[in-house]
């Protein structure tokens, strides 16, 4: 009788505790020009997300710098996470996060969750979406979805780094199933459309077609670049010399991979690559963001 009783009023309120619970949380940005200095002028949310104050590292006139905080930390079943930015004309924001992301296993009922992101660039707007790591822990569930639309002259570097389990406490990644879904599009056409499970009872989880029992995957993107050729070059010749890590270019996007089983070398490669590229992309020194070192 109490049971169905506190089943109800969660019900009621809007909070579940059976297999159908979703709980929300949405955060909304919009970047825009002002007499030559990027605002932070919309900042809506719904839920545990949130932002800090804008930062100017660089000076009032370059990059504004935004910390995204999700103060649980991480994602749990039923939990459904959107974010989306906006950054008009001429106007450039520099986004991350104040630590890693965890997506933790699925309750006893196998309830996923979801995480949406969706960024937007307008003509001459220049974006860097740099969070810090994802870590899956055994038996996650869920689903990550990313869309950047690019318009006109519009620029976007980032990157996406995961790391499936915690070896340093034995407990691989297992068991549980990640879907994810990158789309990246300049005024509404493809650049790059990527879809991957991450389960690791398919044949590509440990296939060298596939993920070949990699346990820490990593992606930088950038568009934008004048001579990409001569960014790879710089890249290959900079950059410590395995088999971990590759880079191309397709379509005008400039992709470079690392596959491997170390986030800190995963990590160190992508921000190495990103303090080479960032002069060429947008003639400017790449400016570590302070949280990165707390």
């Amino acid at each position: 009788m109490i049971l169905c009783e506190l089943a109800t009023s969660a019900a009621g309120s809007g909070h579940r505790f059976d297999d159908e619970r979703h709980w929300a949380a949405s955060l909304a940005l919009r970047f825009a020009n002002r007499k030559g200095t990027t605002r932070l002028v919309q900042a809506r949310h719904q839920g545990p997300l949130r932002v800090q104050r804008p930062f100017y590292p660089e000076g009032s006139t370059e990059a504004c710098h935004v910390y995204v905080l999700h103060p649980p930390g991480g994602l749990v079943s039923g939990d459904a996470l959107t974010i989306r930015a906006h950054i008009e004309r001429d106007a450039h924001a520099l986004l991350t996060t104040p630590a890693a992301n965890k997506l933790y296993k699925a309750d006893s009922q196998g309830v996923a969750w979801s995480q949406h992101t969706e960024l937007n660039v307008d003509d001459g707007g220049t974006l860097e979406w740099l969070p810090q790591e994802t870590i899956a822990f055994d038996g996650s569930k869920g689903s990550q979805r990313t869309h950047i639309a690019l318009h006109g002259s519009a620029r976007c570097l980032g990157w996406e780094i995961m790391a499936l389990g915690r070896p340093a406490s034995e407990l691989p990644y297992v068991s549980g199933r990640i879907e994810q879904h990158f789309r990246l599009t300049l005024d509404g056409k493809p650049l790059w459309l990527e879809r991957q499970p991450l389960d690791p009872a398919h044949p590509r989880f440990i296939g060298r077609w596939g993920q070949g029992g990699a346990t820490v995957q990593a992606t930088l993107w950038a568009v934008g670049l004048e001579d990409a050729a001569a960014a790879i070059d710089e890249l290959r010749e900079a950059l410590p010399d395995n088999p971990r890590w590759a880079v191309t270019v397709r379509h005008g996007v400039l992709l470079f991979r690392y596959l491997g089983n170390s986030r800190n070398e995963a990590w160190a490669l992508c921000e190495q690559a990103w303090h080479l590229l960032r002069p060429r992309w947008i003639e400017r020194e790449a400016h570590t963001p302070r949280i990165w070192f707390t």
